[in-house]
């Protein structure tokens, strides 16, 4: 990729402290990462600069919940994520750029829309290998193709009732995973460069400070009205990025 401008690298902190925020304990927030910096380079491209990123996130939150986790469940959904996976390499291979730009951009539509429209909680179910692996290979797919699994992961693993701490933990390993295996296929389509590599690095403290801001912020902000904000932000992101999709495919045709 080339170097960024000075535009790019303000969407590439925006993108990296949202890491960093969700990380801290404000989930969705990571959910616009990739959307945003789509709009200065290819979904593709964002995603692969992003993934050490997350890792190094992730390393902090499985040192916390080393303890809590349920094994049984991440072995319910693992095996469909690691599908998931293969098929959003799949779709980044083969699928041209203007192509994975409106799948990015429909991605967060759908979430954006789902999350704004009220509904009942969902009712209590048991771990269930059918279910874990095809909410699973979603939670892969759009895992690896603009880091937003949570959704679907949170589907299936919500109605588990599981105590809030083996929730969070039991989140937190099953993406930590997710991101290392995600490490081959994105090695193969040359997103792990050496100038994507040092990129990262220069965002990593960004998210690992934003880590504690988030931290600070769950104690002083309602988070009802703050993930409100972030979605209709998502919202209109994912809208530019459908439209940019589309006039790209009309160039392109």
């Amino acid at each position: 990729m080339d170097a960024l401008t000075p535009e790019g690298w303000i969407l590439a902190v925006i993108a990296a402290a949202a890491i960093g925020l969700a990380k801290g304990g404000l989930a969705l927030v990571a959910v616009i990462a990739v959307p945003v910096l789509s709009l200065v380079m290819s979904p593709v491209q964002a995603a692969g600069l992003l993934l050490p990123v997350y890792i190094v996130s992730d390393l902090g939150g499985l040192l916390v919940y080393r303890r809590h986790v349920d094994w049984s469940v991440l072995n319910s959904a693992l095996p469909g994520a690691v599908a998931g996976v293969g098929i959003g390499w799949a779709t980044a291979h083969l699928v041209p750029v203007w192509g994975v730009t409106l799948i990015v951009g429909l991605i967060g539509l759908v979430f954006a829309l789902n999350a704004l429209r009220p509904r009942p909680a969902p009712a209590e179910r048991a771990v269930s290998r059918s279910r874990g692996n095809s909410w699973g290979v979603l939670a892969g797919y759009t895992s690896f193709v603009s880091h937003s699994g949570g959704p679907p992961w949170q589907v299936y693993a919500q109605p588990l009732r599981l105590p809030s701490l083996i929730f969070a933990g039991t989140t937190t390993w099953f993406f930590a995973v997710v991101n290392w295996i995600k490490l081959v296929p994105y090695a193969a389509l040359g997103q792990l460069s050496a100038q994507n590599l040092t990129i990262a690095a220069v965002l990593m403290p960004v998210a690992l400070v934003s880590v504690w801001a988030g931290l600070a912020l769950v104690r002083v902000i309602p988070q009802a009205l703050f993930y409100r904000l972030i979605t209709w932000g998502l919202l209109l992101v994912s809208i530019r990025l459908v439209w940019q999709g589309l006039a790209e495919r009309g160039v392109a045709g």
